[in-house]
């Protein structure tokens, strides 16, 4: 990727140029009133893109490539991964961007993001102006930056797509909503410097800015004692904007290919759990998954929060036998296994319980594993008699 410099035609060669536009061209081309020597080919090139830029969109030929404006000098990761998100769209895969302070230049777009102080949910995706205060749902309490106002707009199109389903199917809702809460609202507050800890939590124990995704965006950006030029930072800014897409495509990867099918799988083990057991608190997963989230999630859906006391699930040598805790993150658990069988193994357990091929519990009787399913079963119907 090269990049196309393009200056107001009455400037002198001294003037910064009013915008840069990133295009797969092979070399770069600045325009001057007194320009310079390049061959007549280049010239013509470099003048039509001016021209383009000068005109209202209106005026372009259809085939032309949608432009994405955003501005210029130092970037940041919200408008990095919101021209990202929008490349991941069928309107603005092969869409050059626009980099600039100047009104005609951005207005020249089909899209603006970052810059200008409007939005409008078409064309402006900016959120500096004073009046902002969209968030991503009445829910939510995060104002959002142009990351976040381009995935309002845009994410269940980018999640469809990706998946191969249509925009209104339930999967792209679910992951829709668990993108945004586990990715972009992070960098929504980041941008607008809301902190995710209260100024009363007092100082942490430790720094970890140097590790975020927006700190290392930031470090994208050139060095303040090396000559500034709009190729180095432009060039710097499609880093930027890759390292976030690429994070931001992994995540809807891993979000669609294993957290949602370990979703699907809880919530059939929680519709079937009456055919395992009477009481309906055990459910038998089958394989093992990261169930524990999506259990606490499926359980006020279905009505039942705070009735499943154990699941079943296979660790591929035997099956296992789990405690499901108060909360996701708690090593407290609703019932452990029984007192007396904690700690004990194999033939010992066997014997202590009656139950043939015991394996463990462990000591904290959150866990329990057995050779076949119908002993981690059983072993299950008894903790929950007793």
């Amino acid at each position: 990727m090269t990049f196309l410099t393009t200056r107001a035609l009455s400037k002198p060669p001294t003037t910064r140029p009013l915008a840069t536009i990133f295009l797969p061209s092979t070399r770069r081309v600045p325009i001057y009133r007194r320009y310079r020597p390049y061959s007549t080919a280049a010239m013509e090139t470099a003048k039509t893109v001016a021209d383009q830029i000068a005109s209202p969109v209106s005026k372009r030929a259809k085939t032309d490539p949608k432009t994405i404006g955003t501005h210029n000098g130092a970037f940041h990761a919200d408008e990095a991964l919101a021209v990202y998100l929008l490349r991941l769209t069928p309107a603005y895969k092969n869409s050059p961007v626009v980099r600039s302070r100047d009104p005609p230049t951005l207005e020249a777009c089909d899209i603006i993001v970052d810059v200008t102080g409007v939005y409008d949910g078409t064309k402006h995706f900016d959120h500096h102006q004073r009046t902002f205060s969209e968030t991503f749902s009445p829910s939510h309490a995060t104002k959002l930056s142009s990351a976040g106002l381009i995935y309002k707009h845009f994410g269940k199109e980018i999640i469809a797509a990706h998946m191969g389903v249509e925009e209104d199917a339930e999967a792209v809702e679910i992951l829709y909503q668990r993108l945004y809460n586990e990715f972009i609202e992070a960098i929504d507050a980041n941008d607008n410097g809301i902190s995710a800890f209260p100024s009363s939590a007092g100082k942490p124990a430790f720094s970890e800015k140097g590790i975020t995704l927006p700190s290392l965006v930031a470090g994208l950006n050139p060095r303040w004692n090396v000559p500034i030029t709009d190729e180095l930072s432009n060039s710097q800014f499609e880093k930027a904007s890759k390292l976030m897409g690429d994070v931001f495509v992994d995540k809807l990867d891993y979000y669609a290919k294993g957290w949602l099918p370990a979703r699907e799988i809880v919530v059939e083990a929680v519709k079937q759990r009456g055919e395992i057991h009477d009481s309906g608190k055990i459910v038998n997963l089958g394989v093992s998954c990261p169930w524990k989230e999506h259990l606490f999630a499926v359980e006020e859906e279905l009505g039942v929060a705070g009735q499943i006391l154990y699941a079943l699930y296979s660790d591929g040598k035997g099956w296992r036998i789990q405690a499901v805790p108060v909360s996701k993150d708690s090593f407290e658990n609703r019932k452990g296994l029984p007192e007396k069988w904690r700690g004990v193994r194999d033939e010992d357990l066997s014997g202590l319980t009656g139950i043939e091929g015991c394996v463990f519990v462990h000591a904290s009787g959150f866990i329990g594993g057995n050779k076949t399913y119908e002993g981690a079963l059983e072993m299950a119907k008894r903790a929950v008699a007793e």
